[in-house]
């Protein structure tokens, strides 16, 4: 009996110490077309955008070397503009490589080596013609609905939201711009 429940407990720790890998993504993204200004419509809460009031949006360059410049901003609830960068690059632990799981990393350059210091940036879901995007992580932690217009048709922000939902994020606590 003793056996049976130290197995149970180490197969319950092994599976909360794994990260999920089920999330679909988007096929044959075109990092080209990804590339450009994104205005975020919606966020899950998160700890790094708890001072962003308004007006938060995504600035990525594709480089000749396939990395992605990233540039995010956003205004504080003072008025203040925060920013920050960011170099993405194709996850190096997916093969084939796949332009649709990505991974950005806010640290100084010199911490690229330290695998922890990347976060995982999937592209869930694109709608229109790189219009509308859906992204997030693997452990459902983190979600972002993105768009081209800061006004965005919020029909179609729903509709990527109950994707979401059916994908196991938990729309309900999203933060809306």
């Amino acid at each position: 009996m003793r056996s049976i429940i130290a197995v149970s407990l180490v197969a319950a720790l092994a599976g909360c110490a794994t990260t999920r890998t089920d999330l679909p993504t988007q096929s044959s993204v075109d990092l080209s077309k990804y590339a450009g200004t994104w205005y975020e419509q919606a966020r899950l809460p998160n700890r790094f955008q708890d001072d962003c009031a308004s007006d938060v949006q995504a600035d990525y360059v594709l480089r000749e070397d396939g990395t992605l410049g990233v540039t995010n901003q956003c205004k504080k609830a003072n008025g203040e503009t925060k920013v920050a960068t960011a170099q993405g690059r194709l996850n190096p632990s997916v093969q084939p490589p796949d332009p649709a799981k990505l991974q950005v990393r806010f640290a100084p350059a010199w911490t690229s080596w330290l695998p922890w210091v990347w976060g995982n940036y999937w592209i869930i879901k694109l709608a229109g013609d790189y219009e509308y995007s859906l992204v997030g992580t693997p452990d459902r932690e983190y979600l972002w609905v993105l768009t081209r217009e800061k006004d965005a048709d919020q029909a179609r922000v729903d509709d990527l939201l109950d994707y979401a939902r059916t994908q196991g994020f938990a729309v309900d606590k999203m933060v809306r711009q």
